[in-house]
């Protein structure tokens, strides 16, 4: 693993166990919806812990990875940004009541059921993406 790489897989992890430890301390199973950047690796729990310690907290997590080339990640990001501009977009002065105010935008949202409008079908796909669809 590079240098930069396994920094950052020490950070990931360090993320995690934070998560674990803390917030999450009470979760039997945590779902950990991720990209398939190298860093974002289970085996990197190995590079931080010691095996038992790694082995408990991946006893824990359980590890979704978006498609290399679906569109998840980018659903994801859309409604991050949706999140930015219609709620984060203007100085909040505490942590409180940014929490607040972004619960109170998810409650909206999820009532109002709000979904994507993905229009990127799989015949637009095999014209765009010709070299990941090929036709014969």
């Amino acid at each position: 693993m590079a240098p930069a790489t396994r920094h950052k897989a020490i950070t990931w992890v360090g993320v995690l166990a934070g998560l674990l430890d803390g917030p999450y301390a009470k979760c039997l199973k945590m779902t950990v919806v991720g990209d398939n950047l190298s860093a974002h690796k289970p085996s990197a729990f190995y590079l931080v812990f010691g095996a038992e310690k790694a082995k408990s907290y991946l006893d824990r997590l359980e590890f979704v990875y978006t498609p290399k080339h679906g569109s998840w990640l980018d659903m994801a990001e859309i409604e991050l940004s949706i999140l930015q501009r219609h709620c984060l977009n203007r100085h909040i002065a505490t942590k409180e009541l940014s929490i607040a105010e972004i619960s109170a935008w998810q409650t909206k949202r999820n009532t109002k059921q709000a979904k994507a409008n993905w229009q990127f079908t799989a015949k637009d796909a095999r014209i765009k993406l010709h070299k990941l669809y090929p036709t014969t």
